[in-house]
């Protein structure tokens, strides 16, 4: 398996499963407020709780963070 092919959207992990930012696939305005947060490459992250349709609760360098989905679906990472 090539590792291209373990990079999903953030809204595709689990709860309680860790992944490993890879990229930002958003405007520069959204790419501005996810790197405000810390979610920059290579930073690892946690989903401490998922809403069937609504937000995502996330653990980003010991700081807590609700995400919306739109915002969610723009951080690809490689599951750990």
């Amino acid at each position: 398996m090539k590792k291209q092919d373990k990079i999903i959207s953030l809204i595709e992990l689990k709860e309680g499963q860790k992944g490993k930012v890879v990229s930002l696939s958003a405007g520069w305005q959204a790419a501005k407020r996810l790197s405000d947060l810390g979610l920059v490459p290579e930073t690892r992250i946690k989903i401490l709780r998922k809403a069937i349709l609504g937000p995502l609760e996330i653990e980003v360098r010991g700081s807590k963070f609700v995400l919306g989905r739109g915002l969610a679906s723009k951080v690809l990472v490689e599951p750990l």
